[in-house]
């Protein structure tokens, strides 16, 4: 029986090899899976960079996608169904990863804008799924007063404590975004953070986005910062990626090249995710229970009264943040080479 063909993205790690007793592999920087370079792949794994839609895959035997990453609205689903393409994406693969990042930027905020202690601030977290949960956990335990809006969470779990918008824009001193990207439904979050919602801010909060770049219009966030709605702003998501706005990035607290997610862990488990799933659909149960993650283990860190302290030495953001401003036509290059970090986990004392 012929083998099936795989194109797999050349940047994701701890995939080399794991196919090629199954299948014809082939790895491609992610610009060069085009419609041409994948007519006669039956699987494909990928990254965000590849868009799949009609204008990739009319044509084309693909039958399968797999992607290694925390989204899907790079994929488009309804092409997809309604040619019988299957697709999976590796949900809360990396949340962790996030929360550090998110943990990091707050913390060196504070540092540098707030007089306040951690445990006299307020977090308004927007969208409370796997990156959210985190998220919170992480906040709470350190102390911090946490607001959580998440309307389709609120509908379907009579216990969940939701804060509403107005609540957190009335409250909060640092609002987080972490919702994917959608356009329809009955809750549409392109746009969210838009000329009105930062009318309404009472606070001047830190505005943080590591969710999708059109979650946040940056036009209405300049505005916002000049109009001083806001004290600062933190992205890692930008619209037009990698061709970002460079007013944008000058004017960010923080500006990283789309790498919140981008630990060595986060990494490891989205291709063991995409891996079994792939394995699922070609039918090789020899790599059911395969893993990725062969990273040794950290020992978690004792939160204690140096916990800003010890979150800046696992993560210092500033590092990240001074590499893409001082390059930020460099975006692609940094995401693509970037040194990817450990995660740690943080113990209550």
């Amino acid at each position: 029986m012929e083998k099936p063909y795989i194109i797999i993205d050349n940047k994701i790690p701890y995939i080399n090899g794991v196919f090629n007793e199954w299948a014809n592999v082939e790895y491609l920087p992610h610009n060069n899976i085009t419609a041409k370079n994948i007519k006669k792949a039956t699987v494909l794994i990928i990254r965000t960079r590849t868009i799949c839609n009609k204008q990739l895959l009319e044509g084309s035997n693909v039958k399968f996608i797999a992607s290694a990453t925390i989204g899907f609205d790079h994929i488009d689903t309804n092409y997809c169904n309604s040619k019988g393409i299957k697709w999976t994406n590796a949900p809360g693969c990396n949340a962790k990863a996030v929360a550090q990042y998110i943990m990091s930027a707050i913390v060196t905020y504070k540092n540098r804008f707030q007089t306040n202690p951690l445990n006299k601030l307020t977090l308004g977290i927007v969208g409370v799924g796997n990156v959210g949960r985190q998220v919170e956990q992480i906040a709470r335990n350190v102390g911090i007063n946490v607001l959580l809006n998440d309307p389709m969470r609120a509908e379907n779990e009579s216990n969940f404590h939701a804060s509403s918008i107005q609540q957190i824009q009335q409250h909060a001193d640092i609002i987080t975004f972490h919702t994917p990207l959608t356009t329809t439904g009955k809750y549409p979050t392109h746009y969210l953070a838009n000329h009105q919602f930062f009318s309404k801010l009472q606070k001047k909060p830190l505005i943080l986005n590591a969710a999708r770049g059109a979650v946040v219009c940056e036009e209405a966030l300049l505005n916002a910062l000049n109009n001083q709605n806001i004290s600062a702003y933190a992205l890692d998501c930008w619209q037009n990626e990698p061709h970002i706005n460079k007013q944008i990035v000058n004017k960010a607290f923080i500006a990283t090249p789309h790498i919140a997610g981008y630990s060595a862990d986060g990494k490891a488990n989205a291709t063991t995710y995409c891996v079994k799933q792939v394995a699922k659909y070609l039918g090789i149960p020899q790599l059911s229970n395969f893993n990725a993650n062969t990273l040794p283990k950290i020992t978690p860190i004792t939160i204690d009264c140096n916990y800003e302290k010890q979150q800046l030495k696992v993560y210092n953001i500033i590092n990240d943040s001074v590499k893409l401003k001082q390059n930020p036509e460099e975006f692609e290059l940094l995401r693509g080479e970037y040194n990817l970090r450990r995660e740690v986990d943080f113990i209550l004392k």
